[in-house]
């Protein structure tokens, strides 16, 4: 990894910022787009909006450079990201142990959450999904292996995942730290996605809600 612009503030907009974050990046990389071989972009889930901001953006960068497009599953990354974390706090876990799982979560608004679940070598044991999170989640699982919970989502799990194998890490979030090796691997393996078709994993249909107007009844 070269270079690194990102932003984890809770009032950042894709829209204002992200074709700014781009240039600033290629400006510290002292890298042109012409010398660009791939985009990789985060394929979902998450918000909505983010994601088509996201995806819009390399479309947009692939097309005009006649470059592939690498997806990039976005809880697989986030997986990355905090296994990485365990690494780097010695003595506290192994994170090579066949006993630990990691599942990313990602908020999905009340107690609902998106979340999936990888083992140490960052397999996929779990498909993602949508789920409400209660007493009874995880159970199962973590009656033989302990499972580490993270992202933006698991904050607000913590008090109804009982159970002493299960473990949190805070402030870890999407970040294309966790993408890199991924990224790489789908580039040697010509693994890209049709460009013209490529569409985010939303998991969720969009609902669009009207906009509510202050003082008026």
């Amino acid at each position: 990894m070269l270079a690194l612009r990102e932003s984890v503030d809770k009032d950042y907009a894709h829209s204002t910022l992200l074709t700014v974050f781009i240039q600033e990046l290629l400006a510290t990389a002292e890298v042109t787009p012409g010398q660009l071989d791939a985009v990789a972009v985060s394929s979902g889930p998450g918000s909505y909006t983010g994601l088509r901001i996201g995806v819009s953006a390399a479309k947009g960068l692939c097309y005009a450079l006649d470059i592939p497009l690498i997806a990039v599953n976005t809880m697989k990354a986030l997986a990355v990201v905090a296994r990485n974390q365990v690494t780097v706090c010695k003595g506290y876990l192994n994170p090579n142990s066949l006993e630990l799982l990691y599942c990313p979560m990602i908020d999905a608004r009340r107690m609902e959450v998106y979340y999936a679940l990888f083992d140490s070598k960052h397999n996929q044991v779990k498909k993602t999904v949508a789920a409400i999170i209660d007493g009874n989640s995880f159970k199962k699982e973590l009656e033989s292996k302990k499972i580490m919970f993270f992202g933006d989502g698991a904050a607000k799990c913590r008090s109804v995942i009982q159970s002493k194998n299960a473990l949190f890490l805070k402030e870890i979030w999407p970040s294309a730290k966790g993408m890199v090796s991924e990224a790489e691997k789908k580039w040697k393996q010509k693994d890209f996605v049709n460009l013209a078709y490529f569409e985010p994993f939303y998991l969720k249909d969009f609902v669009a809600g009207k906009a509510r107007v202050k003082g008026l009844h």
